[in-house]
């Protein structure tokens, strides 16, 4: 199925780089880039036929898991949701979120082929959207997991990812027997998008299994096959039984398959990759997004130097979701544990962060978390410990 899928991204890939020149690792631009069509300011919206966009990806998505290749499921599905064609697609890949030069070259390429909007899809690119969307005014500039807008021509988009690593929290909770649940993340607890999730996970695991604790190991890194595969290592080898990750790879879904251990997946299905350790997935389906931005876009409803808004889903408008359960692998009531609190999350009954319930940190305080504001989580609830 992995080959199948990789092979089906690798030929779409293929087909929307030769129509726009190629990608790009980062090459420094010739000339100073064009405004796009008068379409942009003319208030009414840009026909579908002239339309141009973007994408700025971290990896390449063509290696079929992942971050990056979760986006581009997105892109593919909103491309053919509204029916475009592939040389109205223009992607750069590879593209270091820690290189501003890099970043800002892709951006500008991007620019100089009439793009009309934007994706940037890590973390990294954010700094570099919000400068270029002051200078080019009439593009407008859509940026992923960050926390800044101009509500103009810039914005962000994410979503309550927390909901459902609360869920997964369930899977890992209930199957670990040593009660050490290990988590490779990206970033420390000074970065809210990580920190949020590991507490949703760590909540949903202190459910159903008040006895187990999860242990976090960071790499510093959104994307470091390496440096994940060793912090899962670390902590399989701590006495760790179950792994969760936010990170990009699926390196911690293969290191706990070769130690006999178990896993929780993030952005694409990894039980496809790790199929005797992974239990289920944490997933986006990112074509909700996309396919919204593009069509309103299109109506006039987002105008580029006049109106744009942030976006934030969740499990209620599909943008957030797990995976299937890996029925052979994971504990007794699992499936029922799990569907009786997403039912509630989804019908509004229940949210993992409802800006009301105060939340014991590991330090003894107390804490109140609107999840949409999940720029100001920097402690970790109780259960948690860090690992050096």
């Amino acid at each position: 199925m992995k080959k199948v899928l990789s092979a089906v991204l690798a030929a779409t890939l293929a087909l929307s780089l030769a129509a726009c020149g190629g990608n790009t690792t980062g090459n420094s631009a010739s000339s100073t880039p064009a405004s796009p069509s008068a379409a942009t300011t003319t208030g009414a919206g840009i026909p579908k036929e002239e339309l141009k966009i973007g994408v700025v990806h971290l990896s390449d998505p063509a290696e079929g898991t992942g971050y990056s290749y979760t986006h581009e499921l997105g892109i593919q599905g909103m491309m053919k949701n509204l029916n475009l064609d592939e040389n109205q697609l223009v992607e750069k890949i590879n593209i270091d979120d820690t290189d501003a030069a890099a970043v800002e070259n892709a951006m500008t390429e991007l620019l100089e082929e009439g793009c009309n909007i934007i994706f940037a899809t890590s973390w990294g690119y954010m700094d570099t959207a919000e400068a270029l969307a002051e200078e080019y005014p009439d593009v407008i500039f859509s940026h992923a997991t960050g926390n800044k807008s101009n509500g103009v021509n810039f914005n962000n988009y994410f979503g309550r990812i927390y909901q459902a690593r609360y869920l997964s929290g369930i899977a890992a909770g209930l199957k670990t027997e040593s009660n050490k649940i290990g988590y490779v993340a990206a970033m420390g607890k000074e970065n809210g998008e990580v920190t949020s999730g590991i507490n949703a996970f760590a909540m949903g695991v202190a459910s159903v299994n008040p006895d187990a604790e999860v242990y976090v190991k960071v790499t510093n890194s959104w994307f470091d096959p390496e440096g994940e595969r060793q912090a899962a290592d670390a902590l399989l080898a701590s006495g760790c039984d179950v792994l969760a990750q936010h990170v990009d790879t699926v390196g911690p879904q293969l290191a706990a398959e070769q130690a006999g251990a178990y896993a929780i997946g993030y952005n694409s299905d990894m039980a496809l990759n790790a199929p005797n350790a992974t239990l289920v997935s944490v997933m986006w389906d990112w074509s909700v997004y996309y396919t919204k931005a593009v069509q309103n876009v299109m109506d006039g409803t987002w105008v580029a130097g006049e109106k744009i808004e942030n976006y934030y889903g969740d499990m209620a408008d599909g943008l957030v979701k797990l995976s299937d359960l890996n029925e052979p692998l994971v504990a007794e009531g699992t499936a029922e544990k799990i569907e009786e609190v997403q039912a509630k999350i989804i019908s509004g009954e229940w949210d993992v962060f409802d800006g009301k319930t105060e939340i014991m940190d590991n330090e003894g305080q107390t804490h109140v978390l609107d999840g949409v504001d999940y720029g100001t989580c920097n402690w970790y609830v109780s259960n948690v410990k860090e690992q050096a």
